[in-house]
This record gives structure tokens, C-alpha cells and sequence, in this order.
């Protein structure tokens, strides 16, 4: 890409408020122009194969898929594609499945108007962006695991499973689900018994509270 042509983007957010303000902030730029935009995690994987952008920025808390489920889709199937993860969460959990979904940076919304442009450019350029308390995790976190000589814990469940789980929380039946992803509602319920058997639960509402609780889903 040479230095004349914008960086194309794409902007993820269910709140049509919240992307008039990104979508504000980044046009106002002239190397940086919004191609694009999806109010769900699902519609951003469409826009991302249709406009084929350089940049997404992804919410986390989505409908049908969240960012960093999403993120770790583009991460996938667009490795050129870079990702920026815009959240309201100053949450280090969250902070580092988004650095392990493929995410260069993580902004806060409460500092957008401050940190976007500049995040934009850094990933861009290659370059990670971490707001400054981010910054003081990773580094809390990577002393923790040196000390400790401890590996990164592996995630409990798989992508599927995880997708699964945050259309089961969002109240889909079983036949809905399987319309949603092409599979059948044969292969939905083996999925849900795995889930609950991992996990350690027993219904539909302990697996609601547990989505909840991971922040696969909003309260």
C-alpha cells in the first residue's frame, strides 16, 4: 500500500451511536476511511470477505458472535487483515484472549477520541497497540508465569463450542442454531452435552450464567 492510499477499514459495533462516533474520528483522518460497517460479529466476517479492509475494528460484547470470536475467525481465514479490538472493558482477561485471537491493540471506548487514530496507524505499520494498563498486565502477567514456571492455561472449550454456547445463551433453539451455522440439530445437541459436561453444569440457565460470566454475552 503506498503512503496516498487510506487505510480501509472495517467497524464493528451494535450500537449505530458508537460507530457514528468511531466513523467520525477516523474520516476526519486522511490515511485512515471507513469502508464498512457491521452491527454483529457474524455481518463482520461477511463485510470483511466482501470489502476485503485492511483494518477491523471489532467490538467485543456482539450479537451472534462477539469480537474476539470473530477476531479469531479473520484471524484465520484473512491473515493479511489486521485487527483492533475497541472495547469498553478494562479487562485483562478479556486483554489477552484478544492478543490470542489474533488482535494488534486493544482501545478503551472511554479514550477513543485520544487513542483510535494512533492505534490505527500502529497496527498498521505493524506495530501493537496497548493502553497503558494493558501494558502493566502483560507484564504483571508474564512475571507470574516466569516465576511460577507455568505454561498459558488452554481454554477450556473449542471455537465451535464456544459459538454454540453463546447461541444457546442468547435463547436459539436447537433448530435455529443449526440453521445459523449448516449443521444439524443432531450435531447442536452433542455439542450443548459436551459443553455441559466440560463445564461442569446442567441447563440452559446455568450455561446463560456462565456466558455471562466470560462476557460472551451482556447481562
Amino acid at each position: 500500500m503506498n503512503e496516498h492510499t487510506p487505510t480501509r477499514i472495517l467497524l464493528a459495533d451494535d450500537h449505530a451511536l458508537v460507530r457514528r462516533g468511531v466513523r467520525l474520528i477516523l474520516d476526519s483522518e486522511p490515511d485512515l476511511t471507513v469502508i464498512a460497517e457491521a452491527d454483529n460479529g457474524a455481518e463482520a466476517l461477511t463485510q470483511a470477505r466482501t470489502h476485503r479492509p485492511d483494518l477491523a475494528i471489532l467490538d467485543i460484547a456482539m450479537p451472534r458472535l462477539t469480537g474476539l470470536q470473530a477476531a479469531r475467525e479473520l484471524s484465520r481465514t484473512e491473515p493479511d487483515l489486521r485487527i483492533l479490538i475497541l472495547t469498553m472493558y478494562d479487562n485483562e482477561q478479556y486483554f489477552f484472549e484478544a492478543l490470542a485471537a489474533g488482535a494488534s491493540g486493544y482501545v478503551l471506548k472511554s479514550v477513543a477520541d485520544r487513542d483510535l487514530v494512533e492505534a490505527c496507524r500502529a497496527t498498521m505499520r505493524g506495530e501493537p497497540f496497548l493502553y497503558p494498563g494493558a501494558v502493566n498486565a502483560l507484564i504483571r502477567n508474564y512475571l507470574d508465569l516466569a516465576r511460577e514456571g507455568r505454561a498459558l492455561p488452554a481454554r477450556a472449550i473449542t471455537d465451535r463450542e464456544e459459538e454454540i454456547l453463546k447461541l444457546v445463551a442468547e435463547g436459539h433453539t436447537s433448530q435455529e442454531i443449526a440453521d445459523l451455522l449448516v449443521i444439524s440439530p443432531k450435531t447442536v445437541e452433542r455439542h450443548r452435552a459436551n459443553l455441559l459436561q466440560k463445564l461442569g453444569l446442567k441447563d440452559r440457565l446455568e450455561l446463560t450464567r456462565y456466558a455471562i460470566r466470560v462476557g460472551l454475552i451482556e447481562p
